[in-house]
C-alpha cells in the first residue's frame, strides 16, 4: 500500500447530500411492509457493546487535527479505517445485512442493524475552544445505544438535527448530535413524532423549525408536507408519485425524487420539475450547498426488474428545469456524488468516474478507477460505491477487496488498500466539529439506495 502523505486537514467536508445515502431499504427491494398498526414508543435497545474492555487500548490521544475515519459494511461487521491512510482501526461484528449512516456531529454513525438504529462510535473527534479545537481520537466502538423501530430506514442530518425514520413504526426521531454520548445511559431524542400512516419515507428538519415529511401509505406514495413547529400545515404537494430519496442544495431548497420528476421546496412552496417522458423516475438524488443543481438517476421502463440507465438527470433548484446526460455507460444507487466544487460525480459500470458541469451538463473529465463491472440484481449486494469527502473520493471494489482514493482536485488515483472483507456500505466521519455549526454537512451517501415499493417483491438495484 502506498503511503497517503496528506494531512487531515485536507479533508474537509464540502456539505454533499445525497438521499439515498440517507438510509433505509431500496424501494425495489423485497417488501418490508409493517407488521405494526400502532406506531411504537422511542426506546434504546441494550444490544451490548464492542469497545475495548482493557481500558489501555481505549486511550484517548490528542492528533494534531482532525483524523477522518471510514466505515465500510461487510457481510457479519463493520470495518474503521483511518481515512488517510486506510489502515484498519477496527473490526466491529454486527448481524445480518446493515446499513451506516453518518449521525451528524462528525464522530459517530448510525449503524442499522435489525430493527434499531445503533450507535457507532469511529473513535475521532474534535472540542471546540475559544477560536480554536483540540482534536483526539480512541479505540472505535459499538456503542450499546440504539433507537429501536420497525424497519429503520432514512437518516437526515440537516439545521443542526438528525432525523431517524421508521418505516414500519411510523415514527420520526429527532436526535441532537451535538449531545451524541456512547457513555450516556439513552439517546438524546429532542422529539419524537408519529407518522400517520407508516411507510417507506423521509423527513427533513429545517432551517425555520419546520419538518419537511414525505406522505403516503404502504401501498402508494404520494407527495410531501411541511408543518411548522406548532403541528400546523405551511405547505403540501400531491406532484411526487412514488416518493424516494431527499437531499439539500445551496439555498436550503430541498429536492425529491418522483416518478415523473423531482419536486422542489423553496421559499415556502413546492415546484414540479417535470420528466420529459410520461414515467421518468428520479429515485436517488445528490445535492451540495455549492450548487444550486442537484444530481439524480433517471429510469424509464417501470417494469423492469433491474433498469440499467446510461442518463443521469440535472434539476435546476432555481428555474424547475430538468437536463439529462447521456454517459454512455450504466451505473448504480451507489454512484452518485458530488465534488470539492460542487462537481457531479457518477462512477460508472465501465470503471470510470465521470464529472459532469451540473451548470452546463457537459462531461468534463474521465478518471479510471475500477476495473468494469455489472451492477448485481439483488440491491443489498456488493458493487463498486462512491463515497465523498471533501477533495477525496473513496471508491469500494468488491471483486478485489480494495478501496481506492481519487483526488478530485487532480483527478488522481492516490491510494488504494486491500481489505480483510469484502466491502459493501461505505461511508466516513470527519472527527471535526460539525454539530450546530454553520456549513455543517448534509451528505447521505453511506445511506444509497434504491427505492422499494412496499407491495412489490422485486429485487432491483
Amino acid at each position: 500500500m502506498l503511503t497517503l502523505a496528506l494531512t487531515s486537514s485536507m479533508l474537509v467536508a464540502c456539505g454533499p447530500t445525497t438521499s439515498d445515502d440517507a438510509g433505509g431499504a431500496d424501494d425495489n427491494a423485497p417488501a418490508t411492509s409493517s407488521q405494526d398498526d400502532t406506531p411504537e414508543e422511542a426506546g434504546t435497545a441494550d444490544l451490548g457493546t464492542d469497545a475495548a474492555e482493557d481500558p489501555e487500548a481505549a486511550a484517548t490521544v490528542e492528533a494534531a487535527g482532525p483524523t477522518p475515519r471510514l466505515a465500510v459494511t461487510y457481510d457479519g461487521g463493520v470495518l474503521v479505517l483511518d481515512a488517510l491512510s486506510l489502515e484498519v482501526e477496527a473490526d466491529l461484528e454486527a448481524a445480518g445485512f446493515t446499513r451506516l449512516n453518518p449521525a451528524g456531529d462528525g464522530r459517530h454513525l448510525f449503524l442499522t442493524e435489525g430493527d434499531a438504529f445503533r450507535l457507532l462510535d469511529a473513535g475521532t473527534w474534535s472540542e471546540p475552544h475559544g477560536n480554536h479545537s483540540h482534536s483526539y481520537t480512541t479505540n472505535p466502538a459499538l456503542t450499546d445505544l440504539a433507537a429501536e423501530g420497525s424497519h429503520p430506514g432514512h437518516v437526515v442530518r440537516h439545521a443542526g438535527r438528525t432525523a431517524l425514520y421508521f418505516d414500519g413504526a411510523g415514527r420520526i426521531d429527532l436526535v441532537d448530535p451535538a449531545e451524541l454520548d456512547g457513555e450516556a445511559g439513552e439517546l438524546p431524542v429532542d422529539d419524537t413524532l408519529e407518522v400517520e400512516d407508516p411507510h417507506h419515507g423521509v423527513a427533513v428538519l429545517l432551517e425555520d423549525g419546520s419538518l419537511l415529511q414525505t406522505v403516503g401509505t404502504e401501498e402508494e406514495r404520494s407527495g410531501a408536507v411541511v408543518t411548522d413547529a406548532d403541528g400546523e400545515q405551511l405547505a403540501v404537494t400531491d406532484e411526487c408519485p412514488g416518493v424516494h430519496g431527499e437531499t439539500v442544495a445551496e439555498g436550503g431548497a430541498v429536492v425529491l425524487g418522483c416518478e415523473d420528476g423531482p419536486v422542489i421546496y423553496a421559499d415556502g412552496a413546492f415546484t414540479k420539475a417535470q420528466s420529459p417522458d410520461g414515467y421518468g423516475r428520479v429515485g436517488n438524488v445528490a445535492g451540495t450547498e455549492l450548487s444550486h443543481v442537484v444530481l439524480g438517476d433517471y429510469k424509464v421502463d417501470e417494469d423492469a426488474e433491474l433498469e440499467r440507465p446510461e442518463r443521469v438527470s440535472l434539476t435546476d433548484t432555481e428555474t424547475g428545469e430538468l437536463q439529462l446526460v447521456d454517459l454512455g455507460t450504466s451505473y448504480s444507487f451507489r454512484s452518485l456524488g458530488r465534488g470539492p466544487q460542487g462537481e457531479a460525480l457518477v462512477l460508472g459500470t465501465d470503471g470510470e468516474l465521470h464529472v459532469i458541469d451540473p451548470a452546463t451538463g457537459e462531461i468534463t473529465d474521465e478518471l479510471s478507477v475500477v476495473e468494469p463491472w455489472e451492477e448485481p440484481e439483488e440491491w443489498q449486494e456488493p458493487r463498486p460505491t462512491l463515497f465523498v469527502h471533501g477533495q477525496f473520493g473513496y471508491v469500494s471494489e468488491p471483486a478485489s477487496n480494495e478501496l481506492h482514493i481519487v483526488d478530485l482536485d487532480t483527478m488522481q488515483v492516490i491510494d488504494s488498500a486491500s481489505l480483510p472483507e469484502q466491502p459493501n456500505e461505505l461511508s466516513g466521519v470527519s472527527g471535526d466539529v460539525e454539530a450546530g455549526h454553520e456549513g455543517e454537512g448534509h451528505d447521505h451517501e453511506d445511506h444509497d439506495h434504491e427505492d422499494h415499493d412496499h407491495e412489490e417483491e422485486e429485487p432491483t438495484s
